[in-house]
């Protein structure tokens, strides 16, 4: 269990750290542009998207690091419940704009963030 939650956290944080990255250093016209699953930008002003980006960030930073240096892993579960509750909103989103194919890629990432949160709160927590 240990081992898959690690593979889970690892891609998380390797997924939110590039695509929040990408958000605060892009223009919001740019994201807007890149595609379909960009559109969604346009919903949110420039500030917003960048806050949305170092969210992420900071949740990719949050699922790694504090296990990494033993310095306080609570966080870890604290920052994948953080991105549940980040997704479940990208999903209200994308329902509201009629996007249901990309609701599901959002819940799917909500399933993934939520199984690290339970893992690590519980079974497979690094305080017990």
């Amino acid at each position: 269990m240990n081992i898959a939650l690690w593979i889970v956290t690892g891609l998380l944080a390797a997924a939110y750290l590039l695509g929040g990255a990408f958000k605060v250093i892009t223009p919001k016209e740019k994201i807007a542009a890149s595609g379909s699953s960009g559109r969604w930008v346009e919903d949110f002003s420039d500030g917003g998207v960048k806050a949305i980006g170092a969210l992420e960030v900071l949740a990719a930073v949050g699922l790694v690091l504090p296990a990494v240096l033993d310095v306080a892993p609570v966080l870890v579960p604290l920052a994948a419940l953080g991105l549940v509750l980040l997704m479940l909103g990208a999903a209200v989103v994308r329902f509201r704009r009629h996007e249901p194919k990309l609701v599901v890629v959002d819940l799917v990432y909500v399933l993934l963030a939520a199984f690290v949160a339970w893992g690590r709160f519980g079974p497979e927590s690094f305080t017990g």
